[in-house]
């Protein structure tokens, strides 16, 4: 039976990868900070083990035995604390990624489209795996605790310590959402929801179980190994037809607000400066990408995932969305 650990697991990408691994029928170990909180996990058949990836002891006792180590563990939001991310983030994939090499198991990185420099994603062709990582701001923090943490387990796997591919998901939504699902949904219970432009913009959007189903495909691709894709077009879809859709979900009514996009960005540019003033530089640095989010289409291309790894996601939006954001209205305790 081949054995899989999943850091992360209680987390999104994490948790529809352990359960699709248990599925296909993998021995699955999840790498948990807390076995009573992650109950609900072992009560899928997966096993538990506790301790944290900052923990090389822990870590490497999780890891014995497994096969592959699909590394899903990392720290999203932390405010303008730089040393945090980098603690995290880049210390603790090179702690897994020495935990990979002394069990002599195959390492999938959870990486994120944020590797590529927000102001140059958008170019006359799609953002490709082929497309230059240009140098990124120094306060983007996340986007360089990412960059930092690819590179360490790409420079593994060159110099032969072990085999290591990774998937790159741009914007991630499903059951057990905390970022994006949350966030929208807070808004849409207003009653109101802003249309930037008319809301026809299609949306960098992907479902978890599409990045779940992208890894288990890298995983069990030998031409993978050194290779990144991008999972970033399942299905297409406009703002407007997701804020009508999480209506759906949410069994409220939700109106679409148009807002000119000159209107928009005046608000976003005053909201980043004072961000600034207050001494919060990482998040000013967030709201250009949150805007493009809303304003500038997918950018993105999966061709690569498709091709190689024969990748075909099947959760459609229409389904995908409302079932999100109902299962946020039903756990948002």
């Amino acid at each position: 039976m081949t054995r899989a650990l999943v850091t992360g697991a209680t987390g999104l990408v994490g948790s529809y990868l352990a359960e699709r691994l248990v599925l296909d029928g993998w021995h699955v170990r999840a790498l948990v900070r807390d076995a009573a909180a992650a109950s609900w996990l072992s009560a899928s058949g997966v096993e538990l083990a506790t301790g944290e990836i900052t923990n090389a002891a822990s870590l490497r006792a999780a890891a014995a035995g497994c096969d592959t180590i699909f590394h899903c563990a990392a720290l999203i939001s932390a405010g303008d604390a730089w040393a945090v991310f980098r603690r995290l983030n880049v210390d603790g994939t090179r702690a897994v990624v020495d935990a990979a090499a002394d069990a002599g198991a195959r390492l999938v990185h959870l990486s994120s489209v944020a590797v590529y420099d927000d102001t140059a994603r958008y170019r006359a062709s799609p953002t490709s795996e082929d497309t230059p990582l240009t140098p990124l701001d120094a306060g983007s923090y996340y986007a360089r605790s990412k960059r930092e943490a690819e590179d360490i387990v790409m420079d593994a796997h060159r110099s032969g310590r072990l085999w290591a591919t990774a998937v790159r998901p741009t914007v991630i939504y499903g059951r057990r959402d905390r970022q994006f699902v949350p966030r929208a949904a807070r808004v849409m219970r207003t009653g109101i929801f802003p249309l930037f432009g008319g809301g026809r913009t299609t949306m960098s959007l992907v479902h978890a179980s599409a990045v779940a189903d992208g890894a288990v495909r890298a995983a069990r691709t030998d031409a993978a190994g050194g290779r990144a894709y991008n999972l970033t077009n399942d299905f297409p879809v406009t703002v407007r037809q997701m804020v009508r859709y999480a209506a759906q979900g949410l069994g409220s009514r939700v109106r679409g607000m148009r807002v000119p996009l000159p209107l928009a960005r005046a608000s976003f540019s005053t909201l980043a400066l004072a961000m600034r003033a207050i001494g919060r530089p990482g998040l000013a640095e967030q709201l250009p990408g949150a805007l493009n989010a809303f304003t500038r289409d997918n950018p993105f291309t999966s061709e690569r995932a498709r091709r190689e790894l024969g990748w075909a996601p099947t959760v459609t939006p229409d389904a995908g969305i409302p079932d999100a954001f109902a299962w946020w209205k039903a756990h948002r305790s």
